[in-house]
């Protein structure tokens, strides 16, 4: 079994991103950091700031909302602005700087929150690329960032790894509710890391959403909203329809289209667009939704690693939003430009769990199971697909929980798991 990952160490881990941060910072005046609270941008661009202002702070937001250009030219760069959605004003004042002067590497903005949120009309299109950090991945708790992206690998050809190291079925469980949240997955270990979670959650529910009450014109009733997030949390990595899920919750179509919007701003969920194909007739249009987090998605619905164990939907969930967690942070860095969807015909005859679709509509097929030893049925759907598509389709893995890599088909590899990190 794959040893647990080292808590209780406050060394600085790198991430994915950083060789990529640098390489943007040799030529861009600024960067706009996103990705849900706690995932670690403040330590990751705090590393390269000469100055810090905490925006969410008021003794140090003062000035910015009273002169925010003249207060930003006081700042020795380059200038680190935590929580900018505090002080929506100081996005202008970046845009008259990098406009004034665009030398490289000047201003960092970070965020919990999608732009759009404050911004209808967003004034850093042009002088602040984007850039997501989401809660870490095994490769990189483990210490294993360099190399290639899962997708570049497959795209290259190359052989995925059979780590010796890989867990079994309740390892990756336990792999799973350890978190990718830094303070959880890095710090604390037991019942300290499940209070962080379920705090992280009940803060989520109430304090984090009050920031969009007011001028966002939203309104929300914390136990209804709690009702509607364990109910999303049961149907993570799931393409069920909307009004199953705001059913389960006891709330109407409009509040629940109103969380979904406010926890989508919050970056905690995330939806997987459906893939289309003229080459493919009668697909499914319906997202796939997914929480950000397997073990927030955990202490949503209060189930420990038993409790995962013992329901056959909660597990097989669990285990295809870890594998989603590992793959979304590797898509921005990828040099074949991939983006996720899912595949899913009518009536579900046909589904592939995950689907990348890379620069020139090349594809890679992803299948998720709960078993140790997949056999060819596990496949059929990526063989149909690779049947369909010919020379465009790349290959399909079926990911599982055993030790074993080999061929399920032609064009398609059974891999464990950890293949994702080896």
């Amino acid at each position: 079994m794959l040893m647990a990952v080292d808590a209780i160490s406050h060394a600085y881990r790198t991430r994915l991103v950083d060789p990529y941060l640098d390489e943007l910072l040799e030529q861009l005046s600024g960067l706009l950091v996103v990705g849900p609270r706690a995932t670690g941008k403040t330590t990751t661009m705090g590393r390269r700031a000469a100055t810090r202002v905490r925006l969410d702070l008021d003794a140090e937001a003062a000035a910015f909302r009273a002169d925010p250009a003249a207060a930003l030219r006081s700042r020795r760069e380059p200038v680190l602005l935590d929580e900018w959605q505090n002080v929506p004003g100081v996005l202008a004042a970046v845009r008259r700087a990098v406009d004034a002067d665009p030398r490289p590497n000047r201003f960092y903005v970070t965020g919990s929150v999608h732009a759009e949120i404050e911004n209808r009309v967003w004034p850093g299109t042009g002088r602040l690329v984007r850039l997501p950090i989401y809660p870490m991945t095994i490769r990189e708790l483990l210490g294993r960032t360099d190399g290639p992206t899962f997708f570049d690998r497959i795209a290259a050809g190359d052989a995925l790894a059979t780590p010796a190291d890989a867990p079994d079925l309740l390892g990756y469980v336990d792999l799973a509710l350890q978190s990718g949240f830094p303070t959880p997955a890095l710090e604390l270990t037991g019942r300290a890391r499940a209070a962080w979670l379920s705090s992280y959650v009940a803060d989520l529910l109430s304090h984090d959403i009050e920031q969009f009450e007011g001028a966002a014109g939203r309104r929300r009733d914390p136990e209804r909203l709690r009702s509607y997030l364990e109910a999303y949390a049961l149907s993570s990595a799931g393409v069920s329809e909307h009004k199953t899920i705001f059913d389960a919750a006891g709330i109407n179509k409009v509040t629940a289209s109103s969380y979904e919007t406010l926890l989508t701003d919050l970056l905690i969920v995330e939806q997987v667009p459906a893939w289309t194909s003229n080459r493919l007739k009668r697909l499914v249009r319906q997202p796939k939704r997914y929480m950000i987090d397997a073990a927030l998605m955990a202490a949503t619905l209060r189930v420990d690693e038993q409790g995962v164990v013992a329901d056959g939907n909660v597990l097989g969930r669990m285990l295809e939003t870890f594998v989603a967690a590992q793959l979304r942070p590797e898509v921005p860095l990828s040099r074949t430009r991939p983006r996720l969807y899912h595949l899913r015909t009518e009536k579900g005859r046909r589904e592939v769990d995950l689907l990348a679709e890379l620069g020139g509509k090349r594809v890679i097929g992803i299948e998720v199971k709960s078993t140790a030893a997949p056999g060819a049925k596990a496949a059929e759907h990526l063989a149909w697909l690779r049947d369909r598509l010919g020379d465009r389709f790349l290959g399909g893995i079926v990911l599982h929980t055993g030790q074993g890599h080999f061929e399920l088909g032609r064009g398609i590899q059974a891999a464990p798991i950890a293949a994702l990190w080896a």
